[in-house]
């Protein structure tokens, strides 16, 4: 009679892929996007074909006394899925999106990408606050709370998760909503990388199409940024919530530029989200007279664009091929302080592709307290640096220009996005990205539902 053991195998109809196989190699690279690999190494990589392989490789894993961590589409900056030892589950494969226009939702699996989404929803005239990066998968983004698209008006993306279906980690398979399995709902739009389950599909409130998308951009010299800080705060916050906009402190692009080198700049970008080209251009208007604006290197008012334009901006910003690392921080200070200690770090950073974001509120922090959610916005100001280059020599200069540049803000700080933290910095990373009371009560949810440590918790420190 055929065992336990290899019954749960012949059950998985994806590959699974031990270390030390042929294939090991080529698999254990492409589950990241970011080409800074850590030397981590799962003893097993099973990579679901459908959403039945996922209770089957739980079994396994608890059958061999593995470990399990989840990927969705590698998009883990300090790269959460692979862990030494245990299982690795692949969700790549899972792929599927289904629309109902009728009812304005739609069911997808974790690996449907961002730039995916929206491209399906358009022909109905419906939108998602997808992230930033169209290659994205939905899967991780979600779990981490989402910040994207039209965030300060929509709130975090999670908020609009109505139901999953989550895989425990004794195999059971849950319908979770704010009616069925509330706890487990509640961790799950928020807990990011440390969540205690296998989410295989999301059902996602939709909303209207933005029948126009504009954008108002100006490029400062970086010796402008507190008089260039002061104007656009200030401005800020009599701009709609459709509006996004966000500081970035980076090298000039040759559009801003002509110089060689090319000089070091904070942009100001706004992007207005909106029924009408004259709604857009509206809710930009407060950004079209700028006392600085004859101190800009640069400036476009009011430009039509798409999101399909908005997703090739951002891949030149975080293009693939590359090394990246970042890490955030939230923080009540003013953005003159907080990003004044970043300026000197952009100006000595060692790559020319490294930049520091810095959305102003990049989520309603009222939108936020409206749901029961792990997420929670923890500052009314917010950074992310990111270290981004190209050659592998450049690997200890960059980490450490990231690590100072989070040294020189961190005591302004009051918590970081667990999304993007660098959780192998400091064993306080994943527990400051979280309200206290919501730290413990996903303490103990894990002790609840994973109470034999299946799942890998959140990356601590080598």
């Amino acid at each position: 009679m055929m065992g336990a053991h290899a019954q749960t195998r012949r059950r998985i109809e994806g590959e699974i892929v031990r270390r030390g196989d042929p294939r090991y190699d080529e698999t254990w690279a492409a589950m990241l996007f970011n080409h800074l690999k850590p030397d981590r190494f799962p003893d097993v990589i099973v990579r679901a074909a459908s959403e039945r392989d996922v209770p089957a490789a739980v079994e396994l894993a608890r059958s061999q006394g593995l470990r399990i961590a989840v990927r969705s589409g590698g998009h883990s900056w300090c790269g959460s899925p692979l862990r030494d030892r245990g299982m690795l589950i692949d969700l790549s494969g899972l792929r599927r999106s289904d629309i109902d226009a009728a009812s304005a939702t739609a069911t997808v699996q974790p690996s449907v990408t961002g730039r995916d989404l929206i491209a399906e929803l358009a022909p109905y005239g419906l939108a998602f606050p997808a992230g930033h990066c169209g290659s994205v998968a939905l899967g991780g983004y979600l779990l981490s709370g989402g910040l994207g698209w039209n965030s300060p008006a929509l709130g975090p993306a999670c908020v609009s998760v109505r139901q999953i279906e989550a895989v425990t980690a004794n195999g059971e398979v849950l319908t979770c909503s704010t009616e069925e399995n509330p706890d487990l709902f509640w961790a799950a739009r928020g807990a990011g990388p440390g969540f205690f389950a296998v989410v295989t599909s999301f059902r996602l409130g939709l909303y209207p199409l933005p029948a126009a998308v504009a954008t108002t951009t100006y490029a400062f010299p970086l010796a402008e940024l507190g008089p260039v800080t002061q104007w656009a705060t200030e401005v800020a916050t009599g701009l709609p919530a459709t509006v996004e906009l966000s500081y970035v402190l980076q090298t000039a692009s040759p559009e801003m530029s002509a110089a060689s080198p090319r000089p070091k700049v904070v942009v100001v970008a706004a992007t207005a989200f909106a029924d009408s080209r004259e709604e857009a251009v509206r809710a930009l208007e407060p950004l079209r007279t700028c006392p600085l604006a004859d101190r800009a290197l640069c400036r476009q008012l009011d430009e039509p664009t798409s999101f399909k334009a908005l997703y090739e901006t951002s891949e030149a910003m975080w293009p693939a091929h590359h090394r990246s690392a970042v890490d955030t921080l939230w923080s009540d200070a003013d953005y003159g302080t907080l990003l004044a200690p970043l300026a000197d770090a952009i100006a000595d950073a060692p790559s020319d592709k490294t930049l520091v974001l810095a959305p102003v509120t990049p989520v309603s922090p009222e939108k936020a307290r409206m749901h029961d959610i792990a997420f929670s916005v923890l500052g009314s100001s917010y950074v992310a640096p990111f270290a981004i280059w190209g050659d592998p020599a450049g690997d200890d200069v960059n980490m450490r220009w990231l690590r100072d540049a989070m040294h020189a803000v961190e005591p302004l700080g009051t918590g970081h996005y667990v999304a993007e933290a660098d959780l192998t910095a400091d064993v306080s990373r994943a527990r400051r990205s979280f309200a206290p009371a919501d730290w413990e009560r996903l303490r103990a949810l894990k002790a609840r539902y994973d109470p034999e440590n299946v799942f890998h918790s959140y990356l601590q420190p080598a």
